[in-house]
Parts: structure tokens; C-alpha cells; sequence
């Protein structure tokens, strides 16, 4: 049962970890440099015109560019309105990232994390340290931090006299304050990457109301040493409805030891999940490590702390992730921001040896332009698209959809874009359902998708459209309106 509880709290934080970016505040949209000379009006298609005056969008909030799939650069657009003017794309961005990933590390890419021992073993006692060197994984949740600590008790190690060690050196990334963004700490979507990464530095509560009791019972995952945790909150009086029922439960998550609700559940939520990113982003590995460890009946007379793995010492098991092109699918089909800039820090770390975000846009930079030629290279900032500075033309990435569709990691990166009125961020679409493969993209001043579209005609299309406007929240029937109209090959 608990699985199965994590399980879907674990869709939900993927959820939570990109698509509640609609609520971050991205004031300066606009771009701050001289923006290039825009061609005489092209006449967008009457739906799409209508959906713009419904949204009160002026024409100029919008860049789009709709092209063949199998044409090249010189292809001529079936439409293209402001596609040379560089904007904010918010979350499809990531389709840059893990198109780069793709081609440049491919798709049977793994994360290895290497667990070292230091010391003897004697009748199940370790007499010395055990290190755990990340490497960026960005899978590693709950039951795979689970199977982990079993391979290590498979080495004949139940009693650690000595300390866990966290080597997180891997990546030099400064540390991120997650308020920075939109003030908002506790939202998933804000954690920042790490070499270390466990459980995208969040934890599931799920609430399972007990009305004979009445009570709701909170299963908390993962288990988290040293954090005091309310093991139940009453529940609202008979007859309330569900609505608000977070800010019903009035919790108290700031604490980092500490977990309380001042408030009531309301019974007719039925079975709720909240994921929440960690108070203490940086201490929340070593919480969850010992947490995890002591769950699984093991015992430690030191502590957990960040160190390196001493020179010469050899791994005595090396766990892996799953292949990149798993990775890749969570990312574009959720939005998942953390793990889009782990897999974006990877490219920097197979490069240089070691991950920084310079690195990692000089990476970029550099495969972008060995394979998009004269195509404006986009501003990835932190490759994820949470971003006020990332900027993109539909122009170029246009081209960049074109050039994927030819290469032969094409099926990989179409496999992991949502899929119009079907699944991912893109299930509540109102265009038609199964024609068009597209990553969203959505911040409180910018709403985007590309990808593409299927048409009734039977040609591809490639499909960018992105506006960058104060009232963007309104533009998802303009979004669709776009989408209905390429999947018509008029």
C-alpha cells in the first residue's frame, strides 16, 4: 500500500515540479534588447484571430511559426508571424535541453552512483565510513534510494560504526535561494539540482480520511530523520465541502524539523496527496539517507555529512539510473524543472568533469551550433525554462524541431513530448485528441507549445507558438485554436 501511495505521490510531485509554474511570477517578459525589424502584418487565420480578441491579446503578443517537419531552413512556412523576435518560452525550453542530451550523450545514457566502504565488515558490523558519490542522477526517489541501501546491506552491513558520507562534488552550482524565483519555497517546481539528488528534495504527504476516528491519517514519504511529523489532523465538521482544503489543513511546513497543521481535512476529499519541497533543501539529503536507513532496520553511531570519497578507494557496487530517454520522458511529459537542469549540468559534467551551469551553456552553445548552423542560439539559462532571462526565437526553434526530426534519436525525444487531450500537460487540451505531440510551456506572463502536429492531409508539421503578454493565462484557446488549425492542412 505504500508504494502504491508514493507512486501516485510521485506523479503528482513530477506535476507539481513544472506545471504549477502557471502560479510563478515572471515579471520581465519582455525582452530587454533592441528587438530585430519585424516584417510587414501577416495574416494570422480567422480562428485564430477570434481566440486573440476573446483573450484580449493584441497580435503582437504572439510569435508562431508552423513549417514542414521534413523541410529544411529554406523550407517556406505554411505560417510565420513575429517567429524572428526573440521571447521568453518558459518550459519548452526544455525541449533544447533534452534534444541535446539525447544527441550528444544518447538514450541508453545511465547515472552511476557509486557506494564505497571504508573499513572492515565483522559479524554484520562496518568499522568505518560508507560514501555515496552522486553523480546527477535525477531519478533517484524514494524506492530506488530503498534498493539502494539494500544493496548495501547486501555487502553484510547492518551496523555502521562510522559515518555516511555524501559526496556531492560533482556539481559546483551555487546555492539557489528557492524563494528567489516567486516566493514560494515550498513549491516542488523551485528545488534546485544537486549531484545528490534524492526524491527531487521533496516529501509526499498523503492524507487518508478515518471518519469513524475522525481523523485523516498523513503517510509521510520518504522517512526523514530528526523531523518531528503530526501523525494526524481532525477532520472538518460533517458537511464541508473539499475546496480549499490545503489552506484548510493551515500547515505549518516551514520548520524543518518540525511538521504541523493547525487546521481540519475535510472527509469529503476522500484520499488527497500534497507534495512539498524540503524547508532545508540543503540538510535534506542526509535526513532522507539516515531516515531510509534506520527504516530498513540498520543502525548508525555516527552521523550523515557531505565529504568526498577518499583517493584510491574502490566502489563496492556502483547503482545505476534508468537511461536517459526514461529521463527524458518525465521531464517533457510533466514539465519536471529539477531534473531538466540535471540532465542540462550532465552534459556540462561529461565535458569538463565537472557540472557548473557555465559550463553547461557553453556546452549547449557549442552542439548548437555544430548542428543548427545559422539558427539564433538560444539563452538557456538554466536549461529548464523557470527563467526570466531564457530566450528563444520560434525561428530557430523551428529549425531545431526540423533537425530532430531527421536525427535517429527522433523517436526518444517524440516519445516524451505530451500528447494533445491524452496525457501529461497536455491532457486537458481542448484541440483534437491524438493529433499533435508538443511540450508546453507556462508562466504567469508567457504561455508556449512546440513540437508537432499530425495533419488530416497526412504531413507533419513542425508547430511553435509562444506569447509573451501580462494576460498570457488567457491564451491556451489560442494555443489550441493554432494547433486545430495546422491539424487541418488548409
Amino acid at each position: 500500500m505504500k508504494t502504491t501511495r508514493f507512486n501516485t505521490g510521485r506523479r503528482q510531485v513530477l506535476a507539481w515540479l513544472g506545471g504549477a509554474v502557471l502560479l510563478a511570477c515572471s515579471a520581465g517578459w519582455q525582452d530587454s534588447q533592441a528587438q530585430p525589424a519585424v516584417a510587414a502584418p501577416v495574416a494570422l487565420p480567422p480562428e485564430v484571430e477570434a481566440a486573440l480578441a476573446r483573450a484580449r491579446l493584441p497580435r503582437e503578443a504572439l510569435s508562431v511559426l508552423v513549417i514542414d517537419a521534413q523541410g529544411t531552413e529554406r523550407t517556406a512556412p505554411r505560417l510565420s508571424h513575429r517567429a524572428q523576435v526573440p521571447v521568453n518560452p518558459a518550459s519548452v525550453m526544455k525541449l533544447v535541453t533534452t534534444y541535446a542530451a539525447l544527441d550528444q550523450l544518447g538514450p541508453a545514457y545511465v547515472w552511476n552512483t557509486p557506494v564505497f566502504v571504508e573499513g572492515s565488515v565483522q559479524d554484520g558490523s562496518l568499522r568505518g565510513n560508507v560514501y555515496i558519490q552522486g553523480q546527477g542522477d535525477p531519478k533517484m526517489v524514494m524506492e530506488r534510494l530503498w534498493l539502494l541501501m539494500r544493496r548495501l546491506q547486501g555487502q553484510g552491513i547492518q551496523v555502521i560504526v562510522g559515518d555516511i558520507v555524501l559526496d556531492r562534488s560533482a556539481f559546483d552550482v551555487p546555492d539557489q535561494d528557492p524563494a528567489l524565483f516567486d516566493g514560494e519555497p515550498l513549491r516542488p517546481y523551485n528545488a534546485s539540482p544537486d549531484a545528490l539528488l534524492l526524491n527531487y528534495k521533496s516529501s509526499v504527504m498523503t492524507f487518508v480520511p478515518d471518519v469513524a476516528a475522525g481523523v485523516a491519517r498523513i503517510q509521510y514519504d520518504p522517512p526523514l530523520s530528526g523531523v518531528q511529523r503530526q501523525a494526524s489532523v481532525a477532520l472538518a465538521a460533517q458537511g464541508a465541502g473539499c475546496g480549499d482544503w490545503r489552506g484548510a489543513l493551515r500547515a505549518q511546513l516551514a520548520d524543518p524539523v518540525k511538521v504541523t497543521f493547525q487546521g481540519v481535512y475535510p472527509a469529503a476529499c476522500g484520499e488527497r496527496v500534497w507534495p512539498a519541497a524540503a524547508a532545508d533543501p540543503n540538510g535534506f539529503a542526509a535526513r532522507v539517507v539516515e531516515g531510509m536507513w534506520r527504516e530498513l532496520g540498520g543502525k548508525l553511531t555516527g552521523r550523515v555529512r557531505d565529504g568526498k570519497v577518499p583517493a584510491g578507494l574502490k566502489p563496492v557496487f556502483v547503482f545505476t539510473s534508468p537511461t536517459l530517454s526514461e529521463v527524458v520522458r518525465d521531464v517533457n511529459k510533466y514539465s519536471n524543472n529539477v531534473m531538466a537542469q540535471q540532465v542540462f549540468l550532465t552534459m556540462a559534467l561529461q565535458k569538463n568533469g565537472v557540472a557548473t551551469f557555465d559550463g553547461a551553456r557553453a556546452a549547449l552553445r557549442q552542439w548548437w551550433q555544430s548542428r543548427m548552423g545559422g539558427a539564433d542560439v538560444p539563452q538557456t539559462d538554466n536549461g529548464a525554462g523557470l527563467s526570466r532571462d531564457a530566450r528563444v526565437t520560434a525561428q530557430a526553434l523551428a529549425r531545431m524541431l526540423q533537425v530532430a526530426w531527421g536525427s535517429s534519436v527522433m523517436p526518444e525525444l517524440m516519445a516524451s513530448l505530451p500528447i494533445s487531450g491524452v496525457d501529461g500537460t497536455l491532457r486537458r487540451s481542448q484541440s483534437r485528441a491524438g493529433m499533435a505531440h508538443l511540450k508546453t510551456g507556462s508562466l504567469r506572463d508567457v504561455m508556449a507549445v512546440a513540437g508537432y502536429v499530425d495533419a488530416a492531409s497526412g504531413r507533419r508539421y513542425v508547430l511553435v507558438a509562444i506569447v509573451n503578454h501580462a494576460n498570457a493565462a488567457a491564451a491556451r484557446p489560442v494555443l489550441d485554436s493554432l494547433i486545430d488549425w495546422a491539424a487541418r492542412d488548409q
